[in-house]
């Protein structure tokens, strides 16, 4: 996608790598992007607010009055804009911005952003590789910001190493992928979409209990890029590590099958698209022991009972939702897939299967099929989050026939 139309907002900071920005605005403006300039005081000692304001045809700010006394926004800087960059990103800015030291323009303007942050850094190899650097720059993608890493090279104190900020062109080129990874991001505006994930853990005492191997990663993945195409997502989890980077997904946590159950029919009527992707336990203890089970006898007797069905008990109260389930099987793959696709009124069933390598749990890549009742389709294998698309466009797909 172009970046034509795209509100850019560059901040720079005071590094020998600022004089690069003047390229990176030139080809921001030359593909159509409108671009605001904003400036570190300390910057002005690398670049002239007057070349930049020339290229970006727009005034540049570095401090919060101008000469004649105007009050330079930065609330309205930082709402106008659909992506700030920060190029090059010193040291010291970078903390600053990590650490909420609000003492200039950028910063301020930083605080109050909305939009998505890219962060170009740019110093010293000993810096770049300095602790506290890499922390802060881990805490930035803690918050959601892309880091564009600095490249290896000739550095300005003479030194070879990791460290000068990337190319204007690699900018250019990422910030314009952001815009083409999100084309489809409204595709799903105005669904609900209700996904469940993880494992379900079936307590045998207050330490111990019957869980599997699942680790909520495809799930997690499912809701990310339903939330990117514009849906309202629910995701209800069982016990997983997974962090989610939207908040605007709405988690909700779960232990065992029968919380997991409760908490699907608190929202199940008000959904559109159902997709239960959690491998819950089909049995679970019958009596749960109030104190830790002593390791007193050579062998140990537990009675199980079923969980109930929550992906047939959607299917069976299924009025106007589309359902989505998933089968991981070890034999017989596509029969069963099929059978439970019959068996629980799905839609449509995502089938993997231990027999592939590098599917199932625990990976971070999954190969699927997909079948409805008339159709099947294969997919190689691919990275979760590439998964998660190929499932939602085909829901996608489904829902417009």
């Amino acid at each position: 996608m172009s970046v034509s139309g795209k509100k850019i907002l560059i901040a720079v900071s005071g590094g020998i790598a600022a004089y690069k920005v003047h390229f990176l605005v030139r080809d921001f403006v030359k593909q159509g992007a409108e671009v605001q300039v904003i400036m570190t005081p300390d910057a002005e000692h690398f670049v002239t607010k007057l070349s930049l304001a020339t290229l970006s045809k727009k005034p540049v700010y570095s401090d919060f009055y101008d000469d004649n006394g105007t009050w330079n926004s930065h609330v309205e800087l930082a709402l106008w804009a659909d992506v700030m960059i920060v190029a090059p990103c010193t040291a010291n800015t970078l903390s600053k911005m990590i650490h909420g030291m609000c003492d200039n323009l950028v910063i301020a303007t930083y605080m109050s952003a909305k939009c998505p942050v890219f962060i170009a850094p740019a110093m010293d190899l000993d810096m770049y590789a300095h602790p506290s650097t890499k922390r802060n720059l881990e805490l930035a993608e803690s918050y959601s910001h892309k880091i564009i890493p600095a490249e290896n090279g000739e550095l300005a104190s003479g030194l070879i190493g990791q460290g000068r900020m990337a190319e204007p062109a690699t900018i250019f080129n990422t910030v314009s992928n952001y815009f083409s990874d999100h084309i489809i991001e409204k595709s799903l505006q105005g669904k609900t979409v209700l996904i469940t994930a993880g494992p379900t853990y079936e307590a045998l005492d207050p330490v111990r209990f019957i869980g599997n191997h699942s680790s909520g990663k495809m799930g997690f993945s499912l809701a990310e890029e339903a939330s990117k195409r514009g849906a309202r997502v629910i995701l209800i989890s069982g016990p997983s590590s997974q962090v989610l980077t939207d908040k605007s997904v709405e988690l909700h946590k779960v232990t065992s099958a029968k919380e997991m159950l409760a908490k699907v029919f608190e929202f199940y009527d008000t959904i559109d698209i159902g997709i239960a992707s959690a491998a819950v336990a089909d049995y679970a203890p019958k009596d749960v022991a109030k104190e830790k089970i002593k390791k007193n006898d050579e062998n140990l007797t537990i009675e199980l009972v079923k969980n109930p069905d929550i992906l047939k008990t959607m299917g069976e109260k299924k009025t106007h939702q589309f359902l989505v389930g998933f089968a991981l099987e070890t034999q017989n793959e596509e029969e069963n897939a099929k059978g439970k696709l019959e068996k629980k009124n799905l839609d449509m069933i995502v089938l993997n299967s231990l027999r592939d390598e590098g599917a199932g749990f625990k990976n971070d890549t999954n190969k699927i099929k997909i079948f409805t009742k008339t159709e099947k389709r294969e997919f190689d294998l691919k990275s979760k989050d590439d998964v998660a698309k190929d499932i939602l466009n085909f829901v996608e797909s489904q829902l417009l026939k």
